[in-house]
């Protein structure tokens, strides 16, 4: 049985070997410029989609900057050739730089920097949200009646699950600081409660006059 390749008529009327390993060859490289453009064609989806990077053909800037894959300066260079460059390497060419004056542009794996882009921008997403966090403070005391140590622990609750600190604090009156455990079992209490909501982010420690225990949101 024929093998596919055999079959071809062009192939099958060339006698020479050597006009059928350039068939072969040509076949070879036409498949090989069909999947790298598929494979760019995809990463410029991607950059359009993402709509903050020029990569690749999107570039429009006649010279730039090429920064390798290392991190290494290879000089300003002709877009075309910085093109070439990236292609060779089997990476893409991505704009870092947008200014006229000093366009630059790196030879990366764009789909790994924008993985890593995305993630920093997340990364620093979390941190400004836990930055906004507000710390409300609620005070009890060793006397403290049901009523008023229930609806505090109540809203504390409330402020707890919106995603907010809490601190909890328990202010000593003349001989109530001979016995700080008496201000100790209440904030402690206080937390045992809010448990199913909260974790204990820093233990009851004095300041001053006052006990303090610091409670964040459950993970």
């Amino acid at each position: 049985m024929l093998k596919k390749k055999e079959r071809d008529p062009l192939f099958t009327r060339c006698k020479s070997t050597l006009v059928k390993k350039l068939i072969l060859m040509i076949k070879f490289f036409k498949w090989t410029h069909v999947h790298f453009f598929n494979v760019n064609m995809e990463v410029l989806k991607i950059a359009k989609q993402g709509n903050d990077v020029l990569v690749n053909e999107q570039i429009n800037f006649p010279e730039v900057m090429v920064i390798g894959p290392n991190g290494e300066k290879m000089g300003v260079k002709n877009i075309n050739d910085a093109l070439t460059l990236s292609k060779y390497a089997g990476l893409d060419l991505v704009l870092l730089n947008s200014d006229p004056n000093n366009p630059v542009c790196k030879i990366i794996d764009y789909n790994k920097y924008r993985y890593e882009k995305q993630k920093q921008i997340k990364e620093a997403k979390k941190k400004q949200r836990e930055q906004n966090l507000e710390l409300k403070e609620y005070r009890l005391s060793v006397s403290i009646d049901v009523g008023d140590f229930e609806t505090k622990l109540r809203n504390a609750k409330v402020y707890l699950e919106k995603g907010h600190k809490i601190k909890v604090t328990c202010r000593f009156k003349g001989r109530q600081l001979a016995h700080p455990e008496l201000g100790r079992d209440v904030i402690m209490k206080f937390a045992e409660r809010l448990s199913d909501v909260s974790d204990i982010e820093a233990m009851p420690k004095m300041e001053g006059r006052s006990m303090q225990l610091l409670l964040a949101p459950k993970k």
